[in-house]
């Protein structure tokens, strides 16, 4: 077991990380506890996977649980979401000092925890991420939060969790295309700040794929090594922490234009992401014309999504996609920040991209579906 020490003052906590941990959750989590009692959050898929060995290890340390169980999917991080979840919270009586267990992906991660910020105004939770997705990005960090109609993420909290609990061994469940989903946000850890690591992750990124541990392991390790240092500098996105955003301003915009569906996989969307920026990057002089070439080889040698032609059905065209990036969190005082690149391993905030640049950009990645 590889531990991460998320280091925020009182609000400090460690990110256990390696295989087997559900099966040690009662005894890890009990340390944390007032009284023995917890309520767990989950959605029907990962109760199916993960809930008993849970319920097996909270029963043998003396923890009574009770759970919420939501549909899942990206739709259920709505409104009706949120509210079937504190709701039933509330109906399974969790006290202010009790535990909240947020056990699945990023969906009920992200819920779950906002429901605990704003459940009696505030209760503590631990995060059991099941997902690559969820285990490298969105269980670190303390953002949570719901999408609307008018984008995603727009509603929320920042609410650090008390610990997080990464079983590794439980990546061995997913399917292979949330796998890869998961990985488009591993290798924006390489490109944004760690050149090494992104030519580790090109040797390497098969070895993952294929279920090797060991690269899991370390996979997982790195990208919250990194996410951890950036939280720690910058908690509430001031400066520092919009770089581990790299990718996802056109990713959001993808991820509204296909409705939250199966058509777009958040980790695909920021893979694309990815791709669009180091190629924005490249278009305007600031990093190697070869960058854009590279990243998309080893997305493509992963078999991941790259580009917009491999994205099902129609998408608006590039003034629709830009109306909605211009809904995203990142814009301040009505200018679009985007997260460009100097070279991998090198990326940069920046609000002084010209619109019709991007614009241009969309254009013509539109043309090539």
């Amino acid at each position: 077991m590889q531990t991460v020490s998320v280091a925020l003052g009182a609000r400090s906590y460690d990110v256990r990380i390696g295989p087997g941990l559900i099966d040690r959750a009662g005894a890890l989590i009990s340390p944390l506890l007032r009284r023995p009692r917890v309520a767990i959050v989950t959605d029907d898929t990962v109760a199916g996977l993960h809930l008993a060995p849970l319920q097996a290890a909270l029963d043998a340390s003396g923890i009574a649980h009770q759970t919420v169980i939501l549909p899942a999917g990206e739709a259920t991080k709505g409104w009706a979401g949120l509210a079937r979840c504190t709701e039933g919270l509330l109906e399974a009586r969790v006290e202010r000092r009790d535990l909240v267990l947020a056990l699945g992906g990023g969906v009920i991660g992200d819920l779950a925890g906002f429901a605990a910020a704003i459940l009696r105004r505030g209760v503590r939770f631990v995060q059991l991420p099941t997902t690559l997705l969820a285990q490298v990005d969105s269980s670190v960090g303390g953002k949570t939060g719901i999408n609307t109609a008018q984008g995603k993420n727009l509603v929320g909290a920042f609410h650090q969790p008390s610990l997080v609990l990464a079983d590794t061994a439980a990546l061995d469940t997913l399917p292979a295309r949330d796998l890869l989903a998961g990985y488009g946000e591993v290798v924006k850890y390489g490109l944004l700040g760690d050149a090494a690591f992104f030519d580790w992750l090109e040797v390497n990124g098969p070895r993952l794929a294929a279920g090797d541990a060991a690269a899991r392991l370390q996979a997982v390790t790195r990208s919250v090594q990194m996410k951890a240092e950036i939280v720690e500098r910058d908690e509430t996105e001031e400066g520092d922490r919009a770089l581990l955003n790299l990718g996802h301003t056109f990713c959001h915009a993808l991820e509204s234009a296909t409705g939250y569906s199966d058509r777009l996989l958040h980790g695909e969307g920021v893979a694309i992401g990815c791709a669009l920026a180091v190629e924005l990057s490249a278009r305007l002089g600031l990093c190697s014309q070869e960058d854009p070439g590279r990243v998309r080889a080893h997305l493509r040698a992963m078999g991941m999504k790259t580009d917009l032609a491999d994205i099902p059905g129609d998408l608006p065209g590039p003034d629709g996609l830009l109306d909605l990036m211009a809904q995203d969190k990142k814009v301040i005082d009505g200018r679009l920040r985007f997260i460009l690149m100097r070279g991998i391993g090198q990326a940069f905030v920046s609000a002084d991209v010209p619109p019709e640049a991007v614009r241009t950009l969309l254009a013509d990645a539109l043309a090539g579906r």
